[in-house]
């Protein structure tokens, strides 16, 4: 998102104030507070950036400012963003001219350099039009991943050491991609998975647990999968006919849950003879692109599992965490991407159909297009809906 100067005009204003307040604006009749506008500038930073309008109350009725309270504003402001917000940002201002007097508006980017805070080490996150402290580690994790400085794939895995690698797992890959067994590597096995950003210290990290862990079920319980296929086109607590939680390495996750989703799909005849078996009503390298998708592109700062529903007339694929940073439904169509867990994305294009080039979703949407993507900021997750179909060509 980028703000530019001079981009709003008197209509525009009457529009935005005529709305109410949300996440993306902030009414202020007046402000004499550096401390107050600054955590308001720093919640914004944190999330997608913003509008503080200045000159207008809260109930929308547009007070006005004095041409002298312009440049008190102004100095205000400028001193906030460098003086009470950590690190500092620079903020922008534009003057519009109003009936009932003028009005400032200050345009908040959304930071590049999150989490921000203000001179006391508060973290302040925009809830819905208002502003919150963050309260909870994986809150603030995860603005430290929006900035590239730590990632969800990097943090320990529970106490789960060497000891609880599956070896073979192991070994099977090493000698694939390396073309020697594991037996002729010199180095002692902790030191060679900490040379592959899968340890530390003897202790594995999550992308190691999830890449060769065993008994990753009972020590990651949230990051199963979990499927379940109802009769109808709506969630039942009661009503399902089939169902599965789905765990181990990563290779074997994918396998599994392709395959759930694959034995409840229809095959079409279309013009084959009765003793062909048919096409599939979804092409098996959608669900793969999007399955793969879900596994290596969530949140695993988020205690939840990835979802698998599958309905009558649809499919449903849930991820935790919504779009990171920037990342909107419409770029990540046309191939932009942003590597959340950038371990797990280097295994995958060695274990899994992943190709880690940003265009699985064109791949996917290419191949069938009836796919809905749905980017739940308030939710925090990211649903992908696959449209089922009774006849070729697909949709």
């Amino acid at each position: 998102m980028k703000f530019l100067v001079n981009n709003m005009d008197r209509v525009e204003l009457e529009e935005i104030i005529k709305r109410g307040e949300d996440s993306l604006h902030q009414f202020k009749s007046d402000v004499t507070s550096e401390i107050s506008i600054a955590r308001e500038m720093i919640a914004f930073s944190n999330a997608l950036g913003g509008k503080i309008i200045i000159g207008v109350s809260d109930n929308g009725s547009v007070s006005g400012l004095a041409r002298s309270d312009i440049g008190r504003l102004s100095n205000l402001v400028s001193n906030a963003a460098s003086q009470h917000v950590r690190p500092a940002i620079n903020p922008l201002t534009e003057n519009i001219s109003h009936a009932d007097g003028l009005v400032m508006v200050v345009h908040v980017s959304p930071g590049i350099s999150k989490p921000y805070m203000d001179k006391d080490g508060v973290v302040w996150i925009k809830s819905g039009p208002d502003k919150r402290k963050a309260t909870s580690r994986e809150e603030i994790q995860r603005m430290y991943q929006s900035s590239g400085l730590i990632h969800g794939d990097a943090v320990l895995a529970g106490g789960m050491t060497i000891k609880d690698l599956d070896i073979r797992e192991f070994e099977r890959f090493y000698e694939k991609q390396y073309e020697e067994t594991l037996n002729l590597q010199e180095l002692p096995l902790e030191q060679l998975m900490e040379n592959l950003n899968l340890s530390r210290d003897g202790f594995l990290n999550v992308a190691g647990a999830l890449l060769f862990g065993k008994y990753t079920a009972f020590r990651l319980p949230a990051f199963i999968v979990k499927c379940v296929a109802y009769p109808g086109n709506d969630i039942h607590l009661d009503d399902y006919y089939d169902s599965q939680d789905i765990s181990g390495v990563i290779r074997t996750v994918f396998d599994d849950t392709v395959a759930f989703i694959l034995r409840h799909l229809r095959r079409v005849q279309q013009n084959q003879n009765v003793n062909s078996l048919g096409k599939l009503e979804i092409p098996k390298i959608v669900i793969e692109e999007l399955v793969a998708n879900a596994l290596i592109h969530r949140d695993y700062f988020i205690s939840a599992s990835v979802r698998i529903f599958v309905f009558s007339d649809r499919i449903e694929i849930v991820s935790p965490g919504h779009l990171p940073n920037n990342l909107t439904i419409e770029n990540i169509k046309r191939g932009n991407s942003n590597i959340r867990n950038p371990i797990l994305a280097s295994f995958a294009t060695k274990l899994l159909p992943y190709r880690g080039l940003g265009n699985g979703i064109i791949r996917a949407v290419k191949a069938f297009p009836d796919i809905e993507f749905v980017d739940d900021r308030d939710g925090n997750l990211f649903k992908c809906i696959i449209k089922r179909c009774h006849k070729l060509p697909y949709c």
